[in-house]
């Protein structure tokens, strides 16, 4: 069981580690780690539900359909992204893992 959401981190991958941390219903809670993974060229994410993120080390850039520049994400940001809001990530740092706390939430 994870208990340190810096514990065990991977320091090569080559798909990105998702790790449940807690599943209620409407309510599911995961750290995700990435080394260099971005997403696949014209994929964007679609989801049903909200998913507020949280950069908890590492670097990211965030693009969403709905705007012109990318979002770029240090330690420490955080992001509410609202139901089927379309969004990709453009970037993660090759050389150190960029770890996420999401949390992903049922849209009233």
């Amino acid at each position: 069981m994870l208990t340190n959401l810096l514990a065990a981190l991977p320091t090569q991958l080559t798909a990105e580690q998702f790790t449940e941390l807690l599943a209620r219903p409407g309510l599911r809670i995961e750290r995700i780690v990435s080394t260099g993974h971005r997403s696949p060229p014209d994929f964007w994410y679609d989801q049903p539900d909200g998913e507020w993120v949280l950069l908890l080390q590492g670097e990211a850039q965030l693009r969403f359909a709905d705007e012109t520049d990318p979002r770029r994400l240090q330690a420490g940001d955080f992001i509410d992204i609202a139901p089927h809001r379309r969004h990709r990530v453009d970037w993660t740092l090759p050389d150190q893992p960029t770890v996420w706390l999401a949390i992903h939430y049922a849209a009233n």
